[in-house]
């Protein structure tokens, strides 16, 4: 199956899934206590996720695009020597040098270790601040600002719901079915208890 289509389905089936279990309070009645239970197991399983097969995977993949490039780079400068002493022109090495120079300071060798570090920094803070603003969606409001919780409430969900959908589209770009499985089902375990308090936070207003 071709992977652009694999991942349609997938968001479909987490969007069938997310609005099944908003349903939930709806019919039954489940104790707070069960609900964080299955909340923290899938925030589990995507951290397990993320340090054991997504981080690798990612840092593998910038490594090899770099040594990838540089390979590139050296050919086209091995290319322009040949085709200079090919033509008993006479070579001016201080031009190729002075070449070499502004390729190498437009194309840069970054500290790749420094870049995904700062990376994973920046993600965690902003997941850090969507979950803060989705934490209004598990107390009750006062009716003052209730409306203006439950706006604030359901835009950090919304926002939190795109990250993971980045999170499955980066697993889906591995080619591999089982860390794309992985990271469904950690998504939707992690997923389905912020949609069930969703929709018991918006009962009580």
């Amino acid at each position: 199956m071709d992977p652009s289509t694999r991942l349609l389905g997938l968001s479909f089936a987490m969007l069938v899934g997310c609005y099944i279990f908003g349903l939930v309070p709806l019919t039954v009645s489940l104790s707070e206590k069960n609900i964080r239970t299955m909340s923290i197991t899938g925030a589990g399983l995507i951290v397990g996720a993320a340090l054991s097969v997504i981080i690798p995977e990612g840092v593998h993949s910038l490594y090899e695009q770099q040594l990838s490039q540089a390979s590139h780079s050296h050919h086209v400068q091995s290319r322009s020597l040949n085709h200079a002493v090919e033509s008993h022109k006479e070579v001016n090495y201080d031009g190729i040098s002075s070449w070499v120079s502004l390729h190498q300071r437009f194309v840069p060798e970054f500290e790749l270790h420094a870049i995904i570090g700062i990376s994973l920094t920046l993600g965690f803070v902003f997941m850090l601040l969507i979950d803060h603003l989705c934490g209004g969606s598990h107390s009750h409001a006062s009716n003052e600002n209730g409306r203006k919780k439950s706006v604030t409430a359901t835009i950090g969900l919304l926002v939190h719901a795109a990250a993971d959908g980045i999170a499955l589209g980066a697993a889906a770009s591995t080619a591999r079915a089982d860390v794309e499985m992985i990271v469904f089902i950690a998504i939707m375990l992690h997923k389905g208890p912020a949609a069930f308090g969703l929709t018991s936070f918006l009962l009580h207003e």
